[in-house]
């Protein structure tokens, strides 16, 4: 069974950073890619950034120059720096991990609200 645990979300003003992190325990197949998606209310759910076991991570257009994702290894562990934050990052934050046969795993998500 895998499990992901988030942590890293809270409540910050525009123009700040958070860290959130999402570390993957249990059995597995081979990882395809790690990642965050977010979804605001009445939204859907975009991805936000990737990083794959093979080639560069993709991010969504909106966040790029401000959000960098990483992948401890080791650790089983996936970041996302956000940097510079505003308003319209505010949303729940889920880390995903599809594996070679693209079954897809979800953390609880975590909160990120951006305001003044």
């Amino acid at each position: 069974q895998v499990q992901l645990v988030e942590s890293g979300g809270g409540l910050v003003q525009p123009g700040e950073s958070l860290r959130l992190s999402c570390e993957a325990s249990g059995t597995f197949r081979p990882i395809a890619h790690m990642g965050w998606y977010r979804q605001a209310p009445g939204k859907q759910r975009d991805m936000v950034a990737i990083i794959r076991a093979i080639g560069g991570p993709s991010y969504l257009d909106s966040v790029k120059g401000r959000f960098t994702i990483s992948r401890d290894n080791a650790k089983n562990t996936v970041y996302l720096q956000m940097n510079n934050l505003t308003p319209e990052d505010t949303a729940v934050y889920y880390c995903n991990i599809r594996d070679m046969r693209a079954n897809n795993y979800w953390g609880q998500g975590t909160q990120v609200t951006v305001s003044s």
